[in-house]
């Protein structure tokens, strides 16, 4: 009979030692818990443990640091880090060393103990990886502690262990780009070029030559955005305004992996990573035909999605503050929001998503003398109209839903007589209200699904189901 298997614990915090050791004990594993990490080290030398799982900062010392060592003394032993710190740089560092997973605090229990049994049964020449180099340090592009993010934390540093292509996705405004510089700048190719290219921003009949590079009349050729990018990343913004015809041609290079300039014959090999964004829906521009299938599909390996602001209320403090921090920084006056200006930012709609709560930040800034930014101030500036907003008119916290509804519709049929092909409206629309409402109300009730169905009067297998279809994410088991 083979004996149960042991895990590792490792966390000043006793309360979270309890916790750990209680459920996983109740899961049928073995538990040794310290606070240190030269106890965790020392149980490692000695050969004890089947699993570790280890908190990053402890009184003596770093989980972090821990694990090119653990990894070196016993490379199959999996290691789960978690950590309060929950930002980017945290993930990828852990995922770069060698971790097998990282969760950050809170979690929910039935995911951490997921990310066990998976640990457990892994083979061992999953975790046989060489060490990658080390990350850029505390350089954060991406800000937020909303569970959502976490999951996007995850995927990135996951990503940068590997060249494969990426999409993503998400509404104007959310830091499309940004991801696309994280994958770059934490990524195995940031020794070499970060090239960005806007579809939209290209005359459609200059785009081939933008991207491949032109042969010209005179002798010489021009290069493409293709080889200024060599050894480094390629990031395809709007990739849903590419043209029919330059679309044919980036096929044949993701198959292929190799290109000829506009006019040219000579093969180019391309040395690439290739990163895609859009805010567009581009299964319904395939079924439009406005996009090929079988490019999306290329482009799609692995599909990254940016929540609207809407979508993550509770990282606004965070991004306000981190953006008044960037105005000091660069010569501004001193601010602070008080908490009503916090309560009036939480209950905006934000179409423009982050990049517009940055320029609201700048904007007040710039204008106001007072250092102390209250509720009246932002009301103010939120009340005025802006031009390049597709809603322009007034609105307040009190507005009928049903007139932002209409109004939100209103957007698509516009976008519908501009050329933009228009299907499964209503599908769509309802998804759009029903997912924040079911994500707020769960945020309110702290993941308590029985609540949640009380409140939004469902049953609670609907609400279930409604979940899982939105993938919205639940945290139950608060640590």
């Amino acid at each position: 009979m083979n004996p149960l298997p042991t895990i590792l614990v490792a966390d000043d915090d006793r309360s979270i030692r309890t916790v750990l050791g209680q459920a996983l004990g109740r899961a049928g594993y073995q538990v040794q818990s310290t606070p240190n990490a030269a106890t965790l080290w020392q149980w490692v030398e000695e050969g004890e443990g089947d699993l570790v799982i280890t908190d990053v900062i402890m009184p003596d010392g770093s989980g972090l640091d821990l694990i090119p060592r653990i990894r070196q003394a016993r490379p199959d032993l999996r290691i789960i880090v978690m950590s309060a710190q929950s930002n980017l740089t945290t993930a990828v560092k852990a995922t770069q060393r060698g971790a097998f997973e990282y969760l950050a605090k809170p979690f929910d229990l039935k995911e951490l103990l997921s990310v066990v049994g998976r640990a457990l049964a892994a083979p061992a020449q999953e975790q046989t990886k060489p060490a990658q180099p080390s990350a850029p340090e505390e350089r954060l592009p991406l800000i937020g502690q909303s569970t959502v993010m976490q999951g996007i934390y995850r995927s990135i540093a996951r990503l940068t262990t590997s060249d494969l292509t990426v999409m993503i996705t998400g509404e104007s405004g959310t830091g499309k780009e940004l991801v696309a510089h994280a994958l770059h700048e934490y990524g195995r190719r940031r020794i070499g070029p970060f090239v960005a290219v806007n579809m939209a921003a290209i005359p459609r009949d200059q785009i081939e030559a933008e991207l491949f590079g032109q042969e010209r009349t005179a002798g010489g050729r021009s290069p493409g955005k293709f080889e200024q990018a060599a050894g480094g990343s390629l990031f395809l913004d709007e990739i849903g305004d590419m043209p029919p015809e330059a679309q044919t041609r980036l096929l044949r290079v993701l198959q292929d992996g190799e290109f000829t300039t506009v006019g040219g014959r000579a093969p180019i090999r391309a040395d690439v990573r290739i990163v895609a964004a859009t805010h567009r829906d581009l299964r319904q521009a395939i079924r439009a035909g406005a996009f090929r299938e079988d490019l999306y599909y290329r482009l799609n390996v692995v599909p990254v999605r940016l929540p609207p602001l809407r979508e993550r209320l509770e990282d606004i403090p965070l991004l306000a503050r981190h953006f008044l921090a960037q105005c000091r920084d660069a010569g501004g006056p001193f601010k602070v929001l008080d908490e009503t200006a916090i309560e009036r930012l939480q209950a905006w709609r934000w179409p423009g998503n982050v990049r517009e709560l940055e320029n609201l930040i700048r904007r007040i800034v710039a204008l106001y003398p007072q250092e102390r930014i209250g509720a009246e101030l932002i009301d103010a500036e939120l009340a005025e109209p802006q031009a390049n907003d597709l809603i322009a008119e007034k609105t307040t916290v009190e507005e009928p839903l049903c007139e932002s509804v209409s109004r939100h519709i209103m957007r698509y049929l516009i976008a519908g007589r501009e050329g933009m092909p228009l299907h499964d409206l209503y599908a769509r629309v309802i998804a759009e209200v029903e997912r924040p409402l079911i994500q707020m109300t769960l945020a309110e009730t702290r993941g308590n699904q029985i609540k949640a169905a009380t409140m939004l009067g469902l049953n609670r297998n609907t609400l279930r189901k409604k979940i899982r279809e939105l993938e919205i994410p639940v945290v139950r088991g608060v640590v």
